[in-house]
């Protein structure tokens, strides 16, 4: 080799391909093949060989990496359980708001809070690397804000204040509680692009995660329904309510449905209640954000600061909400995702009304979150051995008998637990697969748009935005239903309109959703053959990287 090649390698190392004209010339392969064909680019011994080692040794995550990754899920499922089956009850029977004050706060809370996803995604898109990365500082800074938000919001305002001064107080408590959340949530959703660049090793991670969120749930219940329920509240008996819309009040009391608060105690008891479980709940979060943070490292994807381009707010909607595959499986699971939350919001009213459970229903919800917590590694290793789409389709209407069945058995205890268990099967399906399912569309987005990347934030935020939406849309039918049904805010009995209308909301709308959402999965094009191809491209795609960042290294070592 003469010493003309030798310069020119030497210059590549630093100046790119176009310091090679002269080799480029001699034939049509790149600088860097013939400078690695001209002996150049030899292997450095084994010592400088030490950071390609060691990136290779860290492509597998540690199992501790993982349970750390997985804790910082569990606040927003612990304060979501809360809110879903605690929040309207709460303020149709403690705040005593008006059934269509409450649907108002829920509705544009939940709006508000759907608005947020996108714009916090697409800020948290353009936020720069730090040393403790990209997301990590979102995360770590929102935590104070969204504990003192929701226990603010689990607070009534003194009885002087009026029903508008405390729509105003929920409001912008609530708001301000979903607003800290996402700056909390955003980040950890798409964290899961950065932990590994590997698909085995971030499907392994999500189910780490998906099995620590049941637990947030069963952990949420525990605290809200068990801390509430020994305290409560009498409820009102309105005789002449009662004869107005045709109650037997010659029954005797315990044939008369009751709210879950027993006679014996004072609405302020409950009310402390509520802030005692909300400061645990609270302790709880912040105790999680910090596990996160200390035991997760976000990496960072090779030459990712080269490629990044540029978007603005409306072009990187339209890039990702363009996207086919990213479509159709955000529109499969806001079916599904509806299914269940308007079953989430009812069955605590439906229990402890309809069915007439009033001191069970809090172990009912419990049994539900257990048995969806056992059956995570289930369906992990089910998706695993026969693929997601398969997964989707055994999983989600799994629940569809044990629905119509609760509705059909009255007032059976055993029947209700059996549903529950059974109930709580298809909930770990409905936990587990749509966060297993995004990174497939993300990756299969950065084949198809490779000048395009950094848009992990975008996708999860939009696709939080719409289960939100779903939630927002739930909570809004439930609350307006109930108010024309003729809902009594803290009544001993509720009238024959409102144990239908429960019944339609925790049966028919789910199982009628739940068949849309799996009809329209069949549209998903990404199925196991095809996820298997992007796995295959894309590890050659950042070998390729690896290798030439390492030839690079070792020939400015040789220069």
């Amino acid at each position: 080799m003469d010493g003309k090649e030798e310069a020119d390698c030497a210059l590549h190392s630093f100046g790119g391909d176009s310091a090679l004209p002269n080799t480029m010339a001699k034939g049509e392969r790149s600088a860097e093949s013939h400078c690695r064909q001209i002996g150049l680019l030899h292997r450095a011994p084994s010592a400088d060989n030490a950071p390609l080692k060691q990136r290779e040794v860290k492509k597998n995550l540690s199992v501790c990496s993982k349970l750390c990754y997985a804790v910082g899920g569990a606040p927003y499922q612990i304060t979501g359980c809360a809110i879903g089956f605690f929040l309207q009850i709460y303020l149709l029977d403690v705040a005593q708001l008006d059934p269509s004050s409450a649907s108002l706060i829920l509705f544009i809370g939940r709006a508000w809070d759907a608005i947020t996803d996108p714009t916090i995604g697409f800020f948290i898109s353009k936020s720069k690397w730090t040393r403790f990365g990209r997301l990590l500082p979102w995360i770590i800074c929102s935590t104070p804000f969204a504990v003192a938000s929701y226990l603010l919001l689990w607070y009534v305002p003194d009885s002087n204040v009026s029903e508008m001064g405390k729509i105003f107080w929920y409001l912008i408590f609530y708001c301000s509680f979903q607003t800290m959340q996402t700056c909390f949530h955003v980040p950890y959703s798409a964290l899961t692009m950065f932990i590994s660049p590997d698909q085995k090793e971030r499907d392994s991670a999500t189910a780490y995660r998906m099995t620590v969120e049941v637990l947030g749930t069963v952990l949420g219940t525990a605290i809200q329904g068990q801390i509430v329920g020994q305290a409560g509240a009498a409820c009102l008996q309105n005789h002449r309510y009662m004869v107005q819309n045709g109650f037997n009040t010659s029954l005797p009391t315990a044939d008369v449905n009751t709210t879950l608060y027993n006679q014996s105690t004072s609405i302020d008891q409950l009310k402390q209640a509520y802030l005692i479980a909300a400061a645990v709940i609270g302790g709880v979060y912040i105790l999680c954000a910090i596990i996160l943070f200390a035991g997760v490292r976000e990496r960072e994807e090779p030459c990712y600061k080269k490629m990044q381009k540029s978007y603005s707010f409306f072009k990187g909607l339209k890039l990702v909400m363009s996207y086919g595959p990213y479509v159709k499986l955000i529109i499969g699971f806001l079916f599904t995702s509806l299914a269940f939350m308007l079953l989430e919001g009812n069955f605590a009213l439906y229990c402890s009304y309809t069915l007439g459970f009033p001191k069970d229903f809090q172990n009912i919800l419990l049994v539900i979150m257990l048995s969806a917590t056992l059956t995570i590694p289930f369906w992990q290793w089910f998706l695993t051995r026969f693929g997601k789409k398969t997964a989707v389709y055994f999983g989600i209407p799994s629940a569809v008998p044990f629905l119509i069945l609760i509705i059909l058995v009255k007032r059976n205890l055993i029947v209700a637990y059996v549903v529950s268990f059974a109930s709580g099967v298809s909930v770990a399906a409905a936990f587990l697969l749509p966060w297993s399912m995004l990174p497939d569309v993300v990756d299969d987005f950065k084949l198809k748009n490779p000048d395009s990347i950094g848009h992990e934030a975008i996708f999860y935020s939009f696709y939080v935005f719409f289960t939100k939406f779903a939630s927002g849309i739930s909570l809004g039918i439930s609350t307006l239903s109930l108010d024309f049904a003729g809902y009594q805010t803290r009544g001993c009995t509720q009238p024959d309109a409102v144990h239908l209308t429960l019944k339609m909301l925790v049966a028919p709308a789910p199982v009628f959703l739940i068949v849309i959402g799996v009809i329209l999965f069949k549209l998903y094009p990404i199925d196991e053959e095809t996820r298997m191809k992007n796995r295959k491209a894309l590890e050659d795609l950042r070998d390729n990287g690896q290798d030439s960042e390492t030839d690079l290294y070792e020939l400015g070592s040789s220069v």
